[in-house]
């Protein structure tokens, strides 16, 4: 498990509290809901380039999303920001 700790200011804060019942359970559900669409997508790419491959696909949601950075199909926003910025 990896903590991602955000510091808001105090009115943002009541200004989500009126916008949710909990804070840190809208916090929590936007980061989930994020990094669910994330695997999906990076996810889609494995698989077209397994088919097309003739590679197994490994078994398991996280086993296919850490086989998709390990056969470099996908890489981190920061390295694709790193990659654009360099060339």
């Amino acid at each position: 498990m990896v903590d991602i700790t955000v510091t808001i200011t105090e009115s943002e804060n009541k200004a989500l509290g009126y916008a949710a019942v909990s804070q840190q359970e809208w916090a929590e559900n936007a980061l989930t809901e994020r990094a669910r669409r994330a695997g999906d997508e990076i996810i889609a790419i494995l698989l077209k380039h397994c088919n097309a491959n003739d590679i197994a696909m490994a078994t398991g949601r996280e086993a296919q999303i850490d086989q998709a950075f390990t056969l470099n199909l996908v890489e981190s926003a920061a390295d694709r920001e790193a990659n654009f910025v360099n060339n």
